[in-house]
């Protein structure tokens, strides 16, 4: 077993008198290193609770009794090898994968429209919970105090904000995340029908969904002088419609991390001086030509940040865009809807009242065009959403007011 880490040393020592008490208000996790009580600041972009359980781990423990102890809600504080905490975090994903047969019961509940979606949420969320169980701790400037360990504090800055000295402790597999996404926004993503790239940001939907950027390439511009991006992420679609030749766009955002993102982005491009980001929740003052929406395509509770760009609680979203559209177009202006009809494969959502929500905002469908998606899990057949995923669509509306 190796000496103790110097971050355990330096975590702080829990204090019955104030143990409540949360530096700068952030959320502790608290734990015994085998000789005393300790305390850190707990991260986690989903916003989970700090487990209650914490046990420290080491090379010593093996894969089968990590997983049991992950799976019965115990967090591992690893205290070893990094590159082992990696192999550690495999095998655990290797036995929270097995396959399983359905009981009778569930396959029935199966064939009831969009029960086989929420079971596989359901499953996603165990499968999150029980990996999320094994931790790294982070010195107060994102070091990790561990052998091997890569230089993640870059990472962890564009993430988190710059380092106030204070440790703490995080997933390995939201670690891992981050650091997946530090690469991404280094090196871009390439955007065929833009030819440029992208740079996503930690927690900003990133776009690998060529098809509907496509749609959006190849549609009929109504005007070139002005164009509404709503909700526009990383301002891949923005960049696009200024691209294409439209003099002005403006494109809101909601979220600080894409604010900055496609911001950033506008930036890199050379198109700050026709796309204007600003800050509001779906529509900007005035009224234009063109109006552009993508947004999240399935009607479900997101886990995490990052998924509010595909989940949408109620639709939420979507039906702001088509309920206000009416009132942000000028005459003959048109609003671009982009839309998978994946939640219609899904059961959660029916041709029927997505058009009955186009009908009662006054609008009309003057065309559509669609596209097949290509990524990869739309041929993998072990995919639970396989048939689903197959038989999607993704669509361009072309909205008008009646």
């Amino acid at each position: 077993m190796l000496r103790r880490c110097s971050v355990l040393s330096r975590l702080h020592r829990a204090d019955p008198q104030t143990e409540s008490f949360c530096l700068n208000d952030h959320p502790q996790i608290h734990f015994n290193d085998g000789t005393e009580d300790r305390s850190a600041r707990w991260r986690s972009e989903s916003g989970a609770v700090p487990p209650k359980r914490v046990v420290v781990a080491d090379d010593t423990m093996t894969a089968d009794s990590a997983y049991r102890l992950a799976a019965e809600g115990t967090a591992l504080l690893w205290r070893s090898d990094f590159q082992n905490a990696r192999q550690m975090l495999q095998a655990l994903m290797r036995r929270v994968d097995r396959p399983r047969k359905l009981k009778r019961r569930e396959a029935a509940v199966a064939e009831i429209p969009g029960a086989a979606f929420h079971r596989h949420r359901q499953a996603q969320a165990q499968r999150a919970h029980t990996l999320s169980m094994l931790l790294i701790p982070l010195e107060g400037d994102y070091g990790i105090p561990l052998r091997r360990a890569p230089d993640v504090r870059l990472a962890c800055s564009e993430a988190w904000g710059e380092p106030e000295g204070e440790a703490s402790v995080v997933s390995l597999r939201e670690l891992l995340g981050l650091i997946g996404a530090h690469e991404w926004r280094k090196k871009g993503v390439d955007v065929p029908a833009l030819g440029a790239h992208i740079h996503p940001y930690y927690g900003v939907f990133a776009p690998i969904r060529s098809e509907y950027v496509k749609l959006v390439a190849q549609a009929t511009l109504p005007a070139q002088t002005l164009a509404f991006d709503i909700g526009t992420g990383t301002g891949v679609l923005a960049a696009l419609l200024a691209k294409r030749g439209v003099a002005r766009v403006i494109a809101t955002e909601n979220d600080t991390r894409a604010l900055a993102c496609a911001r950033d982005n506008i930036k890199r491009l050379g198109l700050d001086a026709q796309v204007e980001v600003v800050e509001t929740d779906l529509f900007p003052e005035g009224r234009a030509p063109l109006v552009v929406c993508n947004p999240p395509w399935i009607p479900s509770q997101p886990s995490a940040p990052i998924e509010r760009a595909v989940y949408d609680a109620g639709s939420k979203m979507l039906r702001g865009f088509i309920a206000g559209l009416a009132a942000h177009l000028e005459p003959e202006g048109e609003g671009w809807l982009i839309l998978s009809d994946i939640a219609e494969h899904l059961g959660l959502r029916t041709r029927e009242e997505l058009l009955a929500l186009i009908d009662a905002a006054g609008l009309l469908v003057k065309s559509r065009s669609e596209a097949r998606p290509q990524h990869s899990k739309s041929q993998d057949t072990s995919d639970p959403l396989h048939a689903a995923r197959a038989a999607e669509v993704t669509s361009l509306w072309r909205l008008v007011p009646r």
